[in-house]
């Protein structure tokens, strides 16, 4: 993996993006995670304008300290960044009460409440872009975003550029060391940040990301029956995902409507 020439080509082609588009630059929301660190840090050595957002909803202490660890490195690495943080836990609790929600014994609830989460902090990107001229910047790797759609549709999903969907998430890890990331994003382990109670994305998904990766790499050329063991139990994990997972991973269905009906 030639590490410098992929960091300077996403670089690059974030600020031929922003230069057509007519955008300042770019608007991200750090979670503490590896991919928005080096997401974040891929925009802001553009030279462009970057606003990074923390917005915490009922969020854990490490996660809000991990963010700001990076977003104060990053601010004062790079004079055309800023940081802010943006509390959504009132909005949050009151979309809670309106939808007279129940967590206790609903599944489909929970997950609906999770994925509310992500779509707030989407909204708020979208609303500190536009005031200030920014493009929304997305954080989803190969393995989220194109092998088991492990994102929120319209919420992390909602985004103008996503320049890391082409690498996989070691390849993302890869990165975070090459552009000297404080230590705490290069260590943290993939969670979502989405639940009241700690879920690391392994625990969610059932297998880790390098697990997924050998599948997805093989994906298409090789079929269940040709694994075993721990492969095969990934293998299936990895297909019922990415069926489940369609709806994301392409683009919305459209009615077309034949010629001699509109006339």
């Amino acid at each position: 993996m030639q590490t410098d020439k992929i960091i300077d080509h996403i670089v690059r082609w974030l600020k031929d993006y922003a230069n057509r588009a007519g955008a300042k630059g770019y608007v991200i929301g750090v979670s503490g995670g590896v991919d928005s660190g080096v997401v974040s840090t891929l925009c802001a050595m553009t030279g462009l304008d970057l606003l990074m957002l923390e917005m915490p909803i009922r969020q854990k202490e490490d996660q809000v300290s991990r963010a700001w660890e990076h977003m104060n490195d990053i601010t004062a690495r790079f004079p055309n960044a800023k940081a802010m943080s943006v509390n959504l836990t009132p909005a949050f609790e009151e979309l809670y009460t309106t939808f007279k929600a129940d967590e206790t014994e609903n599944t489909n609830e929970k997950l609906a409440l999770a994925n509310t989460r992500s779509r707030l902090r989407m909204l708020t990107l979208y609303y500190y872009g536009q005031i200030n001229g920014l493009l929304v910047c997305g954080t989803g790797n190969k393995v989220e975003d194109f092998g088991i759609g492990f994102y929120t549709k319209y919420g992390d999903g909602g985004v103008d550029v996503s320049p890391i969907a082409d690498l996989y998430k070691t390849e993302v890890y890869t990165l975070a060391k090459a552009l000297n990331l404080v230590e705490s994003i290069q260590n943290a382990i993939p969670t979502d940040g989405l639940w009241d109670a700690e879920r690391t994305d392994e625990q969610q998904i059932g297998a880790t990301y390098p697990e997924l990766e050998k599948i997805q790499k093989e994906w298409g050329s090789k079929t269940e029956a040709d694994y075993e063991g721990r492969d095969l139990e990934v293998y299936k994990i990895f297909a019922r995902m990415n069926k489940a997972a369609q709806h994301k991973i392409n683009p919305i269905p459209v009615c077309t409507i034949p010629e001699e009906y509109k006339d």
